[in-house]
């Protein structure tokens, strides 16, 4: 296994010295590729998703999907490392990708290599690394799905510091307007929109979703941006708003769409409803074996490609998610090394 870690570390650092925005994924894919190749494992590739199937592949067993995604977010401006330069500094493994989500990505093909060829395994396992998850573009996992067997459950390979998050909340983004009437500045205006925003923000402050989940808590509704106006003397007859919704698992995305537009003082349109939450029941096997392993279970805040999912799915991976998206990103080497040894343990449990 000390081969198989080293081989994923060295993996992660050329994925991270390759620039992989989402859609942009291709010459990641292909080094993705070139893993399977020099493991003589086939494997196969839709855009810029890259799967593979055990070799004992039974179509009457369960299927287990190990996902995690190689694209990245573009590095912020307050970088003062090379992001696409991997370097290893007090065991720490900086790159653009190197959390989120280099090193569960990573470590999720070093497993599926590992029980590739288990002689007997109770479930069939793929090992789909995916696309454009960062932008929850259409050429990710979601246009992948079709062309995979029906999965049963999933691992989704994201920084949870290998702790079990076996909830996640859902999103609905949506765009308001607040109308009033245009007029120019010089002129009376009883209608003004800008002067209506102060009662439409404490509205959205103020409003109550009445069920708390006991693994993601409160649904919670974030204004996030707003927009009025071209020119100093003209009153606009709108003002944008957009609001963001992170939904727990007592409501459907459509459910929070239905409740908010009902009594609302302005108009909402959701840009979509198909980020609902996802979760996996405490006792599920996968769930158990990581409590006997001395996981903790916890409710994910964050969005992943779980959402993209309708099985039962488990996020867990090495690293921690209050590192993704930040400057200077970093993965510990001990936390993928402890993440390999976890990830196979964890399946040694139930496969």
């Amino acid at each position: 296994m000390k081969v198989l870690t080293q081989e994923a570390i060295a993996l992660l650092k050329d994925l991270i010295s390759i620039q992989s925005f989402s859609s942009e994924e291709d010459q990641t894919a292909a080094r993705i590729e070139q893993w399977f190749s020099e493991h003589a494992i086939p494997c196969e590739r839709k855009q810029n998703n890259v799967y593979a199937f055990n070799a004992n592949f039974d179509e009457n067993k369960p299927t287990l999907l190990l996902n995690s995604h190689h694209d990245t977010v573009k590095p912020n401006s307050a970088y003062t490392k090379v992001p696409f330069q991997p370097q290893v500094e007090d065991g720490k493994l900086y790159g653009l990708g190197s959390n989120d989500a280099g090193g569960a990505l990573v470590s999720l093909i070093a497993l599926f290599t590992h029980y590739y060829a288990h002689p007997n395994p109770s479930y069939n396992l793929i090992l789909a690394a995916t696309a454009e998850e960062e932008s929850s573009g259409p050429n990710g996992l979601n246009s992948l799905l079709p062309h995979l067997p029906p999965i049963d459950v999933a691992i989704v390979g994201e920084p949870t510091l290998m702790q079990l998050a076996i909830a996640e909340k859902g999103l609905v983004v949506f765009d308001g307007k607040v109308t009033g009437t245009a007029s120019h500045a010089a002129h009376p205006n009883a209608d003004n929109p800008i002067l209506k925003l102060p009662q439409v923000i404490q509205w959205l402050q103020e409003f109550s979703f009445e069920k708390t989940s006991a693994v993601l808590g409160p649904v919670k509704l974030t204004v996030t941006q707003v927009s009025a106006g071209k020119q100093h003397n003209v009153v606009p007859a709108d003002v944008d708003l957009v609001i963001d919704v992170r939904v727990n698992d007592c409501y459907s995305n459509q459910a929070i769409v239905d409740l908010l537009q009902e009594d609302a003082p302005l108009t909402l349109t959701p840009r979509s409803t198909d980020l609902n939450s996802s979760s996996i029941p405490i006792d599920h096997p996968l769930v158990q074996a990581g409590i006997a392993l001395g996981r903790e279970t916890y409710g994910s805040p964050t969005l992943s490609d779980q959402a993209k999912l309708s099985c039962p799915s488990l996020k867990l991976g090495p690293g921690d998610s209050t590192r993704s998206h930040t400057a200077d990103e970093y993965i510990h080497i001990h936390e993928i090394e402890e993440g390999i040894a976890l990830y196979i343990a964890l399946l040694n449990k139930i496969l």
